[in-house]
């Protein structure tokens, strides 16, 4: 190991510089906070609506994809041999490990299970604007119940989802459609059961691919893309679990924000009947959020031991907070949110005079127990210096211990005003005005 790092160190010190890898990023301190922002909304979300948040293995058993993943999934795998000769795979996505789980686990729990997590993903694409090689995702489950209701109830959630982070009707849509629909339309074509899978990946690109190339595939399925096209254009194919959902939403207040659309069928093999994406409507059309039903996916991991219906769906952090600071106003809600809740601390201690050091960091130990974050000058600096410090920090407040102690100043550094307590009631002062408005933005 040694004679190794006498080799590599005089190279990386010549110049060369390592970087993160292709797709791969580095969270600095602000791409921390806004990777907060949204885990905190998420969870939020997840709790009011009575999930409960679980963790599966960010590596697992390659098979567990290759089952029952299809599409281009088994193409985009960190795949690779362990140490143990054992065939692994980083997750691609968080459905087949929880069906692993569920089938494991699923008697320890009342149904209908409603399970979230909040992991990190990889797929070895093509890196672009909205999509990278690893990802984290917001993946929320009902499994357990087999009608329309946990499918309304889920899109339900993907609309406070988005409520949540501060769009408004007219910015997205969720686009709702069924696999069953279009699985008697192929019925009725004469595709096989070993093709439909082939022939719903055609449909999944309806929207994307070249016309004269969907042409020529539909071609080998017996059809054209003109009686495809009229099929996904007329309403009365809208199957009854639609309609179920389209009734329960709009009982919810969230009809307006739903709408058919049977060019949705998503890429995946697991998925069994109703499917559903959320799409930003107002710039490009880009799918933030999709999900839907896979119930035969539990039986298919656990090898018919556990028969179980499930609904679930993802949303991944790289296109939401591309459309948060697309959006203005909800680019204004994360700036708010990161200005509280992303500065290095809530008060900073001003310290003019050295000699009160000893009584400064007295206080700094009763803020600190109190819950309040605060930091302060390792060495003697300038007050303007220090001052300047509290600024880039982000605090709220600078507090001066000066030559009055046991009074201490506190100047609100939002609108520049300055008040005046003794030492001993400080942290009552801070933990009042913590919870008040103190800048304009705030206000």
């Amino acid at each position: 190991m040694w004679e190794e790092l006498c080799i590599v160190a005089p190279r990386a010190m010549a110049g060369s510089t390592f970087q993160a890898l292709p797709g791969f990023r580095d969270f600095t301190p602000r791409e921390c906070a806004v990777r907060n922002y949204l885990f905190e909304t998420w969870r939020k979300v997840a709790r009011r609506c009575g999930y409960v948040e679980y963790e599966s293995p960010i590596l697992e058993d390659t098979g567990l994809y290759l089952k029952k993943s299809g599409g281009e999934l088994s193409s985009q795998l960190f795949r690779f041999e362990d140490q143990g000769g054992r065939d692994v795979t980083l997750r691609p996505e968080v459905t087949a490990s929880l069906a692993r789980i569920v089938a494991a686990e699923q008697r320890q729990y009342p149904k209908p299970l409603k399970w979230f997590e909040i992991g990190q993903c990889f797929r070895y694409e093509k890196p672009q604007k909205g999509r990278g090689r690893e990802f984290h995702q917001f993946n929320v489950d009902i499994l357990g119940v087999a009608g329309p209701s946990a499918d309304a109830e889920l899109i339900a959630l993907a609309i406070e989802t988005m409520l949540s982070f501060g769009f408004v009707e007219g910015d997205f849509v969720v686009r709702v459609s069924d696999r069953n629909a279009w699985l008697k339309f192929a019925e009725g074509k004469g595709v096989g059961e070993e093709k439909i899978s082939d022939f719903l990946g055609l449909v999944d690109k309806l929207e994307r691919e070249k016309p004269e190339v969907l042409k020529e595939k539909l071609a080998a399925f017996g059809m054209n893309l003109e009686e495809v096209q009229a099929f996904v254009s007329n309403p009365d194919n809208a199957s009854e679990a639609y309609e179920a959902i389209s009734v329960d939403l709009t009982a919810r207040g969230f009809g307006d924000f739903v709408e058919l659309d049977l060019s949705i069928v998503r890429g995946l093999a697991y998925y069994t009947g109703v499917v559903f994406e959320v799409f930003d409507s107002t710039k490009s059309m880009r799918a933030v959020a999709g999900g839907g039903r896979y119930d035969t996916l539990v039986g298919t991991i656990s090898n018919g031991s556990v028969d179980m219906p499930a609904t679930g769906f993802a949303m991944g952090d790289y296109v939401i907070r591309n459309l948060i600071e697309e959006t203005p106003h909800t680019a204004m809600q994360m700036e708010v949110w990161l200005q509280r809740n992303a500065a290095g601390c809530e008060a900073y201690m001003v310290i003019p005079d050295e000699f009160r050091r000893a009584d400064a960091l007295a206080l700094v130990t009763n803020l600190r127990r109190a819950g309040i974050s605060v930091d302060l000058p390792l060495s003697n600096a300038k007050v303007a210096k220090q001052f300047q410090s509290a600024e880039k920090c982000g605090a709220r407040f600078a507090v001066i211990i000066g030559e009055e102690f046991p009074m201490v100043k506190i100047k609100i550094l939002a609108n520049r005003s300055e008040e005046t307590c003794h030492a001993d009631e400080l942290v009552g002062w801070m933990m009042q005005h913590l919870t008040e408005p103190d800048g304009p933005l705030l206000a």
